[in-house]
């Protein structure tokens, strides 16, 4: 099943533009999705730009994607949310809900880390270049 649309997360935006492989996870989801980020990914990305070229290469990564930012009618949902996995990175979790709450998969080498969010639809880079599951949905 062909999913339109999806969140890519730090890890792949980070080794898109570090260049560390060709093609990169982001590219290769370019050419495949409708990418989206959000704006804590931005944050995250941008904190570990280091030089104005750097930064310009984040800004245009970024600007081919459509940044999701929070709700406040949506904090009873993000609140449940990090009730039920308190033991989760706050930045983790918010990600997640926004995943949620736009209905989209999040594309991570780091699956692991939203292990037991129900419902999350979690996309592996290697499942992009065939060498993975194509998107495994949390149940717990």
């Amino acid at each position: 099943m062909k999913e339109a649309k999806i969140v890519v997360h730090t890890d792949v935006l980070l080794e898109h533009l570090e260049g560390s492989a060709h093609p990169s996870a982001l590219r290769l989801a370019m050419g495949e999705f409708f990418c989206y980020t959000t704006v804590f990914q931005a944050v995250e990305v941008f904190a570990a730009m280091r030089t104005r070229r750097a930064r310009r290469a984040a800004e245009d990564a970024m600007s081919a994607m459509k940044i999701l930012g929070l709700s406040p009618k949506k904090a009873p949902e993000y609140g449940a949310l990090f009730a039920a996995h308190p033991r989760k990175r706050a930045t983790d979790l918010l990600v997640a809900g926004l995943c949620l709450e736009s209905r989209l998969p999040l594309l991570t080498a780091r699956g692991k880390d939203f292990r037991g969010i129900r419902g999350l639809a979690i996309v592996s880079p290697g499942a992009l270049t065939g060498g993975g599951k194509r998107a495994r949905r949390n149940r717990e």
